[in-house]
């Protein structure tokens, strides 16, 4: 009888194990600089597992952190990062946010979760229509980013004339957390693009509205705040046949300073991008243990960006300085003559 009893605990210990592990799916990956806390469907900022204690407010809760500053950007307060997916004219699709549709997210079936510690895939399924992969795994060409690899399948058996996706996250930078500073850049180009703010507190729902907060903060602008804000943006990747797949990368990271964070983002080609600066230090040096932390996308129809932009207004008075300059020149060589 003892050892019935024995062999029942253990299998009763092994079945609460098993259905622990289904339950956590979710995983916290590095590559060593930065450090991802990545959800079941895909989104962010998992409850479960738990990470390191973060250096200001230490949360254990991972979202996005820079492993040489430890601060965490993502996860304190609401945990509000996440995606959806749809298909235009219809009511067909699924999203996934932690701050309200928990880890399994509203209209999407599971297929798998797979992770290592460096990569993490989701799979999901909205219906009979859609199969979503987000692919996780440290970008190959610098240190200072995650490419995540999206995939979306057209399963409906039928022609889909507009495809959505949302990617909605908000900015909680330490040492400053709910105070920092966001840019948003290359959504001008970028043909993908419908809609663009600082809203990270929006419903990840395509379907859903989602107005900026403060009624200029569309498109793109620079070192807006300091308060406490994020990003929202809205695709319309257009037609994809029955059968075919579409695909575009999305990347999370960080670096000390802003010029290593948009370094980072041209290395991978992303197109569009957000950075999030604390407010102490909103010209993005590193200074007062801050850094920069960045998140980019690349396939949506823009053109790479440039690291370090002379912008018009400042390169059209070095250029007339240059031709006084040589008009100067000319005068002091005809004087001497």
């Amino acid at each position: 009888m003892r050892s019935m009893k024995i062999l029942a605990a253990s299998l009763l210990g092994v079945a609460t194990l098993t259905a622990a592990t289904a339950a956590s799916a979710a995983a916290i990956i590095t590559n060593g600089t930065i450090t991802l806390g990545v959800d079941d469907s895909g989104q962010l900022n998992p409850r479960s597992p738990l990470g390191t204690p973060s250096p200001v407010t230490g949360t254990r809760i991972v979202g996005l952190r820079f492993n040489e500053t430890g601060n965490e950007a993502t996860s304190h307060g609401c945990l509000c990062e996440g995606w959806g997916v749809g298909i235009g004219g219809t009511a067909i699709g699924g999203f996934a946010n932690n701050d309200d549709t928990g880890a399994a997210g509203v209209g999407l079936t599971p297929v798998s979760f797979t992770s290592t510690a460096t990569t993490a895939t989701s799979v999901v399924r909205v219906g009979s229509s859609l199969e979503v992969t987000h692919a996780f795994a440290p970008a190959m060409e610098t240190p200072n980013l995650y490419r995540v690899t999206v995939s979306i399948t057209n399963t409906s058996g039928a022609d889909i004339a507009n495809l959505l996706y949302r990617r909605t996250f908000d900015w909680d930078v330490e040492p400053t957390t709910f105070s920092e500073f966001v840019t948003i850049g290359g959504t001008a180009a970028a043909t993908a693009v419908t809609a663009a703010n600082n809203n990270g507190f929006c419903s990840s729902s395509v379907f859903a509205g989602c107005a900026p907060i403060g009624a200029a903060n569309t498109g793109d602008f620079t070192d807006v705040g300091a308060f406490d804000h994020g990003s929202n943006f809205d695709f319309n990747f257009g037609a994809l046949a029955d059968g075919a797949t579409f695909t575009f990368e999305i990347f999370y990271g960080a670096a000390l300073t802003e010029r290593g964070a948009l370094g980072a983002l041209a290395a991978v080609g992303a197109e569009v991008f957000s950075l999030g600066q604390c407010s102490r230090d909103r010209e993005g040096t590193g200074a007062g243990g801050c850094n920069t932390f960045a998140f980019g996308f690349r396939g949506v129809g823009g053109r790479p960006i440039d690291p370090d932009p002379i912008p018009v207004p400042a390169a059209l008075p070095l250029f007339l300085a240059g031709l006084g300059g040589f008009g100067a020149l000319r005068r002091m060589k005809k004087k001497a003559a």
